[in-house]
């Protein structure tokens, strides 16, 4: 499990810029700006560290853990964002005792900025999961569940925009179909559009319209479905779409030794990093702009 990890690559430089002049030019003029990205996925309610008889991760993970590195992080840098890639419940009997509102009162103390939603999120019915919200100081994004005629209708919004130092992050959702995971009578009338579709439309918005700088998807359809070739995934997404900078997944509980980067539908860099499952580990992207708003990224997987 030795899943600490750094890497740094060149992003989206506009005209084949050198990554260590820009970084060395930019440091040396005080004009970098820095915008770090915390992020967790699939936590499944485990509140607490695994206790010593835990064969693989004694001794791991655990909300309180958790806080003390994200408000480090914080000092470190003001200008930080915490995310969830959704599947928040289930898991532990602290759901089937609260059923989501400790999950959702212990986010809000750790100041999460934004989440989306995953499959597990619906396992006390789309009305539990609304029953809860008033508890979530936090806002949650889906694009591609249309929840009309539901009772979550205009409170779950396709994405949001946040302003970090001048630098205008868009964020939107992106979750898996429901049908065959979930019972039909807990996400009711809920409608699962396709999310390449979807997603060409809502960047073609954060992008253009929006004029953000950095664009970000918080999935729940899982990093690859290799025996599942026609269900779409966090890799196929980025592959068929453009102007996505960063893919935060979950679903498949995959951990990352680093993130992903592969190329796009105009052969530009598209990051996915996902940090497997139960708070084990904290996703941690730093972007950093120069003064053209060139960017570059390092990224690390923090063990809890």
């Amino acid at each position: 499990m030795k899943r600490r990890n750094f890497i740094k690559n060149t992003l989206y430089s506009s005209a084949a810029l050198a990554s260590t002049s820009m970084l060395t030019n930019s440091c040396s003029n005080n004009k970098l700006k820095k915008i770090t990205i915390l992020h967790t996925n699939d936590v499944h309610s485990h509140i607490d560290p695994f206790d010593k008889d835990n064969d693989k991760f004694a001794f791991k993970g655990g909300v309180s853990r958790r806080a003390t590195i994200i408000e480090k992080i914080r000092k470190e840098n003001s200008n930080t964002l915490l995310l969830d890639a959704g599947d928040i419940f289930q898991g532990t009997p602290y759901f089937n005792y609260y059923g989501g509102e400790l999950e959702f009162k212990l986010m809000s103390m750790l100041k999460y900025d934004l989440a989306t939603l995953g499959n597990h999120d619906f396992d006390n019915g789309i009305d539990g999961l609304y029953k809860q919200m008033p508890h979530a100081n936090f806002n949650f994004v889906s694009a591609n569940y249309d929840f009309t005629n539901t009772i979550l209708d205009t409170i779950v919004k396709p994405y949001q925009i946040f302003y970090k130092d001048g630098i205008k992050i868009g964020i939107f959702g992106l979750g898996i179909e429901l049908d065959g995971m979930v019972t039909r009578n807990l996400y009711k009338e809920t409608k699962y559009l396709n999310p390449i579709e979807i997603t060409q439309g809502i960047v073609k918005t954060l992008k253009r319209d929006e004029n953000c700088d950095l664009i970000i998807c918080l999935s729940h359809l899982g990093f690859k479905h290799d025996n599942l070739p026609n269900k779409i995934s966090d890799f196929k997404l980025a592959k068929a779409t453009k102007d996505i900078d960063l893919i935060i997944g979950g679903h498949t509980h995959t951990f990352m030794k680093k993130p992903v980067v592969i190329d796009n539908l105009e052969n530009k860099k598209v990051i996915i990093n996902q940090v497997g499952c139960h708070g084990l580990f904290l996703g941690k992207i730093d972007f950093y702009f120069d003064s053209f708003k060139n960017k570059m990224y390092d990224g690390v997987s923090i063990e809890v």
